[in-house]
């Protein structure tokens, strides 16, 4: 079942015969058909219409053609926000009089006499008895032909939120006509100039009705801006500015941080605030309490208090703070049976009540009540992989699991070349050649499946995750920062005849120095005691380095900082009745908000991500760093990322062989990029007749151009990009941009707590080197009499756990009003009856998806995904209900 997001009552585009032609909406689809309906008179008592406009007319025809008809116009809107404000006794009185929101329709017709628009039909709605309804009754000449727009002005002093507007003529609810509106209207006061709304029907830029193609383009000026001043609060306006906000230099010097977005650090580019300059760098922006996003881009005030970004603010800029006192002054966990106390006795919270219900508002699953007491604790829901098997991440074979289903199933490679190089300079950071030699892996092949390097490299089954060269010109770095360290890393893994992996060796490297020189040691699961602590301090490096990577590139860069710039550049070139602004709009939804609630609270100086992850102030800075030698537009394809990384081969007839067969992530993910592709084609190919309309559409090659050469504009100059010249080529430009708002997100962000909510399964800080890099006397004392003490002082502290524990909890999190992709219709889409059919095609194939991948989960061959254990992948199944769940795929990325 599709579901509607609100009543909708499109009668002539529905189908349904009714007397509403004054407010038919044109269905032109090309400029022939637009040129016969800018000379078509339509008759107020039918659907007929004159072709053709003559220049004599009979006095009876006259006499019809003036006729005044009775439109009722009805707003739904939401009280403005906050009960009291200064000016509330005006506004009350505007209300008692029926002067609160001024409403004029636009005919989609220009006047046959003039060639101009015609003169608008203007009243004021009036409060009704029924609770955010306003309305008022207008009188149309029957001439008027059907409304294009309708344009609002609030006379409030404070902004309302307008939910949709109805148009009736003759009391005949069969007519009616509903505007969706779904916006905020500023106050007058705020702005003077009004709010326009079009019709639910879509329209390239040449098909536009004549008499609404000047509020198409004033639109877009006014969402352009002039790029001056200060954004305010209520603004549209939305225009590209670098991140140089992350930091305060003016309050701590420390804080300050680079510009990224430019030749130095290239980087995507973010929304304008227009905030002043700080005094200490005069590159860096202001930071503010708020910060401005365009009004129709926030979600305060029209989600529910139980809305995921919601509660992340609240979480971020309030609970988390007050968990400091909670945590006794021992940094580290002294044994793990204190980690296991966080889910099965907790942490006492405050013993004020407002205290406690603070917590229990902002994360409800992990504040208990004692049971027959007052008091409640900070208590961890059990993460889904631990619950099933408590020791699943002490195993090479989940370690090895995980980067084919777990949380980062995009960063392992096929090893194509042998012997491993660094290709880092030599004179730099020392020899390039691995610790990784032949002999080494060929001797851990052995007891898997006895071949040559050689052998494995040619048959396919060696893989590599690849953390040496990103991060080894940061090791010296980070090392300075206080109670964290870092390597270079490489592992390398074999694939099984049973078609899992297993990890054969890792390489830690530390570069050379002034003072030392380059370290390097190859670890492998030994069949003594002292490799085998040593091989699982070797991987809670590799995974702390998994996990760095993951929440700044993987998941931050290539889904939030990257599509930002997709939703700036289309909202300034693509009208709001343009048909690709109307299928990425639901995908769109509230990133801009979370992007800059991230700004604000995570991934700037001192936020969540630096204080909890291993590169510290250094973290924003390695994404960019990550983004200028790895992130290309074309790669986002689901398909060409596969490919690129040796893990699909295309066939001739373009299908894809996945080189490993079980690979939870692609195979599922294959199947919602096929479907997601299928629906974006189905859609372009009903707008577009031929490549010819998608080359003569202006505002959707300005939106690419944009979108290439100030979005992105660091790499505006790459030759991958695609270029937007046909039918088939929009529909990838398209269906990567739906990708990775909706699956890629999906399968990189909802599993965050089932993975990381045991931190030790995914550290995100290891704060001491392997004991064996300098072979001090002490430390190998100490390790060779308690490993385990060693390991437990290198994880994450535990207010590093317990924050991170306590934020993953959030972030996997679906709210109850989640808007999950195929699940619901646009209005737009149900005014157009094979958009319509095309979409619920969509819904169609996203539901055979979800019993497909419980199909694939129950399947026991299938041993990378179903198994004594496991945990099922389930984060790309399409629909969920509210909570922590590990699974469903909402329409964009709103947390």
């Amino acid at each position: 079942m599709i579901h509607l997001k609100q009543p909708l009552t499109l009668s002539a585009q529905s189908g349904n015969v009714g007397p509403m032609p004054l407010f038919a909406t044109p269905a032109a689809t090309s400029g022939q058909q637009i040129r016969r309906a800018r000379r078509t008179i339509r008759c107020a008592a039918t659907e007929q219409a004159v072709s053709t406009v003559t220049t004599t007319t009979t006095p009876a025809a006259e006499r019809e053609r003036e006729r005044a008809l009775t439109v009722t116009a009805t707003v739904t809107a939401l009280a403005p926000i906050g009960s009291m404000y200064i000016a509330r006794g005006l506004d009350d009185l505007k209300d008692l009089f029926g002067k609160t929101l001024l409403l004029q329709l636009v005919s989609s017709d220009l006047d046959p006499k003039t060639g101009m628009e015609k003169e608008r039909v203007k009243g004021f709605a009036h409060m009704t008895i029924k609770d955010g309804v306003y309305e008022t009754k207008m009188s149309v000449p029957a001439s008027f032909g059907p409304v294009g727009a309708v344009v609002v002005e609030n006379e409030h002093h404070k902004e309302m939120f307008i939910k949709d507007i109805k148009l009736v003529t003759g009391g005949d609810e069969s007519s009616a006509v509903a505007f969706h509106v779904g916006s905020w209207v500023h106050s007058k006061f705020d702005n003077p100039d009004p709010r326009v709304f079009f019709s639910v029907r879509s329209y390239l830029p040449s098909q536009t009705p004549p008499g609404i193609e000047a509020l198409r383009r004033k639109e877009l000026e006014t969402l352009r801006g002039d790029g001056t001043g200060e954004r305010k609060f209520h603004e549209r306006v939305y225009d590209y500015d670098t991140y140089n906000d992350l930091g305060d230099p003016d309050k701590n010097i420390e804080h300050l941080r680079p510009v990224l977005g430019g030749k130095e650090h290239p980087y995507p580019r973010r929304c304008r605030t227009g905030r002043p300059k700080t005094l200490r760098s005069p590159e860096t922006e202001k930071r503010s309490s708020s910060v401005y996003v365009p009004r129709d881009e926030q979600f305060s005030g029209i989600k529910g208090l139980t809305f995921s970004a919601t509660t992340l603010r609240s979480g971020l800029h309030a609970v988390l703070p007050a968990l400091s006192p909670l945590i006794n002054n021992s940094p580290t966990f002294s044994h793990f049976p204190a980690i296991d106390a966080l889910y099965d006795d907790g942490i006492p919270l405050p013993g004020d009540v407002a205290g406690a219900s603070s917590f229990a508002s902002v994360i409800p699953r992990v504040v208990r009540m004692i049971e027959d007491t007052t008091e409640h604790v900070l208590r961890f829901e059990v993460p889904q992989m631990v619950e099933r098997d408590r020791f699943s991440w002490f195993r090479d074979e989940e370690f090895a699991r995980q980067t084919l289903a777990g949380l980062n199933p995009i960063c392992i490679r096929l090893l194509t070349e042998f012997p491993i190089m660094s290709k880092l300079d030599p004179a730099v950071y020392g020899p390039a050649e691995s610790a990784l030699t032949k002999e080494l892996l060929e001797k851990m092949m052995s007891g898997l499946n006895p071949m040559t390097v050689e052998e494995a490299v040619e048959r396919k089954r060696l893989f590599i995750l690849d953390y040496h060269d990103v991060f080894l010109p940061y090791v010296h770095r980070v090392r300075e920062l206080p109670d964290t360290t870092l390597y270079g890393s490489r592992t390398v893994f074999f694939l099984t005849d049973q078609g899992t992996l297993m990890p054969l060796a890792i390489e830690l490297t530390r570069p050379q120095s002034p003072t030392k020189p380059q370290w390097k040691r190859a670890f492998t699961h030994g069949h003594d005691a002292t490799d085998s602590w040593l091989w699982k301090l070797a991987k809670a490096h590799v995974l702390t380095h998994d996990t760095g990577y993951h929440q700044l590139v993987s998941h931050w860069l290539r889904t939030h900082a990257s599509v930002e710039p997709y939703i700036i550049a289309a909202n300034r070139q693509l009208s709001r009745m343009h048909p690709v602004y109307r299928l990425l709009h639901p995908h769109f939804r509230y990133t801009m908000e979370i992007n800059a609630l991230a700004r604000e609270a995570l991934v700037n100086a001192d936020g969540i991500i630096e204080d909890a992850f291993w590169p510290g102030k250094y973290s924003i800075e390695l994404s960019s760093v990550a983004y200028a030698a790895t992130w290309r537009f074309d790669t986002e394809a689901l398909p060409e990322d596969l490919v690129s990384r040796g893990l699909a081969v295309r066939g001739n007839d373009g299908e894809l062989e996945l080189t490993i067969k079980d690979y939870p992530y692609a195979n599922d993910g294959l199947l919602i990029w096929n479907s997601i592709k299928q629906w974006a084609s189905d859609y372009v190919k009903f707008y577009y007749k031929s490549d010819k309309d998608v080359t003569g559409d202006k505002e959707v090659q300005a939106w690419w151009e944009e979108v290439r050469t100030k979005g992105h504009a660091d790499k505006k100059d790459e030759q991958w990009w695609p270029v937007c010249d046909s039918r088939d080529n929009l529909v990838q430009i398209l269906t990567i941009i739906m990708w990775v708002t909706s699956g890629h997100h999906a399968a990189v962000n909802f599993g965050q707590y089932h993975y990381g909510g045991y931190f030790p399964n995914r550290p995100t800080v290891v704060r001491k080197n392997i004991p064996v890099e300098e072979n001090k006397e002490d430390e190998m004392r100490r390790f060779m009499a308690k490993p385990e003490e060693v390991l437990l002082e290198s994880l994450p502290s535990q207010m590093q756990a317990i924050k991170v524990m306590a934020t993953l909890d959030i972030l996997s999190s679906h709210s109850p009003d989640e808007e999950y992709m195929g699940e619901y219709a646009e209005s737009a889409w149900l005014a157009e009856p094979m958009i319509k059919a095309a979409f619920e095609k969509f819904n169609g194939r996203l539901k055979e998806v979800e019993g497909t991948i419980d199909e694939r989960n129950n399947n026991q061959d299938n041993k990378n995904r179903c198994g004594a254990g496991i945990v099922p992948y389930e984060l790309l199944k399409p629909f969920s209900g509210p909570g922590v769940t590990g699974r469903g795929i909402p329409n964009s990325i709103s947390i």
